[in-house]
């Protein structure tokens, strides 16, 4: 993790921050206390942003008016180019993402290639994602136990995290995860894997 001083100097290259969970696990809760934490200033994306802001017409894909099978990968493909321009442009930026359709890690491994991406899983128990996928009312019931089972098997991270640690826990484990990092991050790795 770079400081104010190296990156005006322009030694080190964008920063990105990706949180890995299932939806419901906390991903917007910790990435808005890094946020606050963190010495450079970090854009925070996520769809939900891209939801909640009416960018997408949402109301006419659930009406059926438009097919989101046939949208989805246009859309993925386009949002996961945007986070990369972002970064290009010389912004730090914290994604949440749910990386579960074939290929998206793949994508993001070339696209990232340029920039110091840490990789971060936040892991939730599936009664507490039941739960809060409930009470927050605004998706289909059983998307969050879903991804607990699948989203996270046979990935590697670069630091676990759990959702039932205090909040400021997460975000020490991050920071000080990211400050002291020995050697390539995963993405590093997974790209040079490809270049070889």
């Amino acid at each position: 993790m770079a400081t104010e001083t190296e990156t005006e100097t322009g030694t080190t290259p964008s920063q990105i921050l990706l949180l890995h969970g299932a939806s419901s696990s906390g991903k917007s809760t910790l990435a808005r206390a890094l946020q606050s934490a963190l010495p450079l200033p970090f854009w925070h994306i996520s769809i939900d942003h891209l939801r909640d802001s009416g960018v997408l017409p949402s109301a006419r894909f659930k009406a059926g008016d438009f097919d989101w099978r046939a949208a989805k990968p246009k859309f993925f493909d386009g949002y996961h180019r945007s986070l990369a321009a972002y970064a290009e442009a010389g912004n730090h930026l914290i994604v949440e993402h749910i990386l579960d359709q074939e290929g998206m890690f793949e994508q993001l491994v070339t696209l990232f290639a340029p920039f110091d991406v840490y990789f971060v899983a936040l892991h939730c128990p599936p009664d507490l994602l039941a739960e809060r996928e409930r009470l927050r009312g605004d998706r289909p019931i059983g998307i969050a136990v879903a991804d607990y089972h699948s989203i996270h098997q046979g990935r590697d991270y670069d630091l676990e995290v759990e959702a039932l640690w205090p909040l400021d826990q997460q975000v020490m484990a991050v920071m000080e995860g990211w400050a002291t990092q020995k050697g390539p991050s995963v993405f590093r790795r997974a790209f040079q894997m490809r270049s070889q």
